[in-house]
């Protein structure tokens, strides 16, 4: 068995370009799995592996790859920044114990890094902090400090302080053993030296040593009884109460370096053998029946227990289809077979590998705590369980967004068109915020995202990776409908045709509801005017009818039916007859119940230079955009506004003109809000068009 206490499932997480991929390059090389470093810009990464990553220099999906540093297995994720691939960064904390969280040292704290902060305080999981590019202009190790307790909310534990900035950035010095790390300018990482701290910084170094000090004995009475009464700490007392603290996330160790550099790299290894949770020591996961009810049950992570994994990601490459597992409990062999909980069938493992980004090493089993790819299941996605056939239970399943965003595509020819079904069916295994639907009436085929970016880079691996020719339209904002006012109505279906007829009469309020609370059915119905058994009949005529709203046919939010009264006949009524009713009382209210339209509003963070800030305000001014906060930092200004996302398309090529190529944005899924009513005729117009057409 192996020695659980040795494993650390880490993830890589940070905005774009803060470093993340570069950072995981350096991990790779100190710790002997590659001999080359690949940069970034070169297109050379490890783990970016796809020609699309490599050409834009951003990471797109999450890789996997496992190392040894100290005698230590680590299964290193390194997650994309961009918030159009957030998704990736989501599941991928849902299976790891611990992460780094890597901050840009002029960016600061950016709205990807806050929104992936977010997701790991949800998953619970313990994080160290690493300020990267100490070497950039602007880089400022203590402000990025304060902004982690300011923007994030969160307690960093300063454990290294930078030695020198910009330029002149040369190190770090330890707090706990008081000893600086030199690295000299060949930029390989094995070149450092162990000093005395400089002089100048023995006043500070003490300073903040006995701030990391403080904040460690809080976590053991006993401990902070005695360094109350003078007595120092032992360097094992001290690690043992900051390995407590980090795990039950009471602070985060915060180190910093220059990975381009390959500075500062080693004490944070070092933090991650030492702080960061193995997967024992991580809260199990609670296990769930079919309902997704929880059984009381949890997977302690043991390998005497029975077999739990869980399906984080899917993936097709050349050597074919791979589905990555964390494994929670027990142990599983080649050819054993394991029953997948979600569609209630068995699956034989062919296949087992450890992953080095895209390269693979065959393994013979595996076992609670791993990370690992089978090759070749078939009925797998994201988010399902695999367990023991013996003992089936369902881990906490993943909950993914709903796309914001959707153009339609089209096959060049017939022969592209097979070929892009195929495609289409792969990537959307592969990316659980991808969805695909054929539109009934126009044959189209629709993709929809979670931002133009994703949605370009799907096209993009379509043309290139599957070598389907598409064309493609213009993208479609995915309005809403809602209504606004509650209306009292009764409908009657009557039909009769020879043989027995269909006869149901329903008396029902339409009524709006609070904002994301979706469809709702509540039955009144007493007396039997409406048997109880049709009431199932009636909420589903409604519901079905909701994906199609009566203004630009949207689908319908929030609303509430009621049902009050009706009728029906003892030979005549049927459920189908009162749902066929439900669906002629929703056409025959819904346009009395003050439809509205609803769009979709975004998040908006615009980092700009100083000389201007006025053009982008007054752009997304004119983009009916709300400006919520402006934050000056040391080479610009970000700009937080609130911002229709039809009124988005194109920006970053006019953000870009403005600000002569130095201006970056990113923006994110906020809520619905209602649209303006010229806004509203004009896409309800283009709907009734479109309609007509078809």
């Amino acid at each position: 068995m192996a020695d659980l206490s040795k494993y650390r499932n880490i993830g890589i997480f940070a905005h774009v370009d803060a470093g993340k991929t570069t950072t995981t390059e350096r991990i790779l090389k100190l710790t002997g799995t590659i001999h080359k470093t690949g940069e970034v810009h070169d297109g050379e990464a490890t783990t970016d592996f796809m020609e699309q990553e490599a050409e834009r220099g951003i990471t797109i999906q999450s890789a996997a790859i496992s190392c040894t540093w100290d005698d230590h297995r680590f299964n290193i994720i390194d997650t994309p920044g961009h918030v159009d691939f957030t998704i990736e960064v989501y599941r991928s904390l849902k299976v790891l114990d611990g992460g780094v969280g890597v901050f840009c040292a002029s960016g600061g704290v950016e709205p990807q890094s806050e929104t992936n902060w977010r997701y790991a305080n949800e998953s619970g999981v313990a994080r160290v902090i690493f300020v990267n590019k100490l070497d950039r202009m602007g880089g400022d190790f203590y402000r990025v400090v304060g902004q982690v307790e300011k923007v994030l909310a969160a307690n960093p534990l300063v454990m290294v302080l930078p030695i020198g900035i910009e330029d002149d950035f040369v190190g770090v010095v330890d707090l706990l053993t008081r000893k600086a790390w030199i690295w000299d300018d060949t930029g390989l990482p094995e070149n450092y030296k162990i000093e005395d701290v400089p002089a100048d910084m023995v006043d500070k170094v003490e300073e903040w040593r006995e701030k990391l000090i403080e904040t460690a004995v809080e976590q053991d009475d006993d401990v902070m009884e005695a360094y109350l009464e003078g007595e120092e700490p032992s360097m094992e007392d001290i690690k043992r109460c900051i390995r407590k603290g980090t795990i039950a996330l009471d602070f985060f160790p915060t180190y910093c370096g220059s990975a381009f550099k390959n500075k500062g790299i080693q004490p944070m290894l070092d933090a991650v053998v030492d702080f960061l949770p193995d997967p024992t020591e991580v809260i199990p996961q609670p296990i769930t029946d079919e309902e997704g009810v929880e059984t009381g049950e949890v997977a302690t992570v043991d390998a005497s227990e029975p077999f739990r994994a869980l399906a984080f990601k899917i993936m097709d490459d050349r050597f074919g289809a791979l589905t990555f597992v964390r494994v929670y409990s027990g142990t599983l062999k080649k050819g054993d077979s394991v029953l997948n909980t979600f569609t209630g069938k068995t699956e034989r493992i062919g296949r087992i590998v450890e992953m080095e980004a895209d390269d693979r090493k065959e393994l013979d089993g595996c076992e609670a705590g791993d990370i690992v790819a089978f090759i070749g299941m078939k009925n797998v996605q994201t988010g399902h369980t695999l367990c023991d056939p013996k003992h089936p239970g369902t881990l906490e399943p993943m909950v993914f967004p709903d796309p914001v965003i959707s153009i339609a595509v089209s096959p060049k020819d017939k022969a592209a068109s097979e070929k892009m079904g195929i495609a289409i069916g792969k990537m959307v295994k592969e990316d659980p915020s991808f969805r695909v639907e054929t539109d009934e009436e126009s044959g189209e085929t629709i993709l929809k995202g979670m931002g133009e970016l994703h949605l370009d880079i799907k096209v993009d691996i379509l043309k290139r990776t599957h070598g389907v020719e598409v064309e493609v339209g213009k993208p479609q904002v995915a309005y809403r409908e809602t209504i606004t006012r509650e209306t009292e109505d009764s409908y009657t279906h009557k039909k009769q045709s020879g043989g027995s007829g269909q006869f149901a009469k329903i008396e029902y309020t339409i009524s709006p509801g609070e904002p994301g609370t979706g469809y709702e059915f509540e039955s009144k119905v007493t007396g039997g005017n409406v048997p109880r058994e049709f009431w199932p009949a009636v909420e589903k005529g409604f519901k079905s009818s909701m994906d199609k709203g009566v203004l630009a046919g949207y689908p319908c939010l929030d609303f509430k039916v009621t049902l009050t009264d009706g009728a029906f006949h003892a030979v005549d009524s049927s459920a189908i007859a009162y749902e066929i009713a439900a669906k002629g009382a929703y056409r025959q209210t819904m346009p009395k119940a003050g439809p509205q339209l609803m769009e979709p509003i975004m998040k908006v963070d615009v980092f700009t230079p100083d000389d201007n800030v006025g053009d982008v305000i007054g752009d997304l001014n004119r983009r009916r955009g709300m400006i919520k906060d402006q934050e000056k930092g040391p080479t610009g200004v970000r700009i937080k506004a609130e911002c229709p996302l039809s009124e988005m398309f194109g920006y970053i090529g006019d953000l870009r003109t403005m600000t002569s190529g130095r201006g970056q944005f990113s923006m994110e899924f906020l809520h619905y809000m209602p649209c303006p009513k010229n806004v509203a005729e004009v896409v309800i117009k283009e709907a009734q068009e479109r309609n007509a057409n078809k």
